[in-house]
């Protein structure tokens, strides 16, 4: 009776005990779920940062007072500028030259061109581009702000712009460019000058401008 008496409490204490240790299976459930917490917390922390890295210089542009957008040229574009620069010299620019296409083709047609574009990711693929193509000698490409650019050294312009814009920007290029430089506009015309030539249909229409004609009183009313 006395043994019997005598175990029975320790019984029971033992297996109160037992009731109070969680399972390994359900400590390495919790451990799980933990590390699974940190490492989704991590990869969706790592991948905002990278949009915001990648998306900021696009949006911020499209802050600014007046946007210019990035709209690739379409080959159709490229092919009615290059027409327009048929039989001209002297180094190019392109104003928001966006993935160097219009740069890079005219670097090909024996041109110095020059590229500026707001986007540094834009910037840098352009050149990756340039030196692919085998033209990275002659096709430069800077992040740089158009209205903090002088144009006085170009005798090639071309423009892809929006309607808020070529007003203010047809006075900046008449101030700065001199009398043989040519300035070519893709999808809008500037509000004032006369073109020399105009080529193309609908979106891919270019306008070439000669500054001698406008400065000289026959381009503006």
């Amino acid at each position: 009776m006395d043994g019997g008496g005598g175990t029975r409490p320790a019984t029971l204490e033992e297996g109160r005990r037992t009731e109070c240790v969680p399972p390994a299976s359900l400590e390495a459930n919790s451990l799980k779920k933990s590390s699974w917490g940190v490492l989704l917390t991590g990869i969706v922390g790592g991948t905002l940062v990278a949009v915001y890295a990648v998306a900021t210089p696009f949006i911020t542009p499209a802050l600014r007072r007046i946007c210019l957008p990035f709209v690739p040229a379409t080959t159709k574009q490229i092919e009615n500028v290059v027409k327009m620069l048929q039989g001209r010299r002297g180094p190019l620019v392109d104003v928001g030259s966006g993935d160097g296409r219009i740069v890079i083709a005219a670097a090909k047609e024996g041109f110095t061109a020059v590229g500026y574009e707001l986007n540094p990711w834009l910037v840098w693929y352009s050149r990756y581009r340039a030196r692919r193509e085998g033209v990275q000698a002659s096709a430069r490409f800077y992040i740089s702000d158009l209205w903090k650019v002088t144009f006085s050294q170009y005798s090639n312009v071309v423009i892809f712009g929006v309607p808020q814009m070529m007003a203010q920007l047809e006075n900046k290029l008449e101030r700065e460019l001199g009398d043989d430089a040519r300035v070519i506009a893709c999808r809008f015309p500037f509000p004032h000058w006369t073109p020399a030539q105009v080529t193309g249909e609908g979106i891919d229409t270019v306008w070439a401008y000669d500054v001698r004609s406008f400065r000289g009183g026959d381009g503006r009313p």
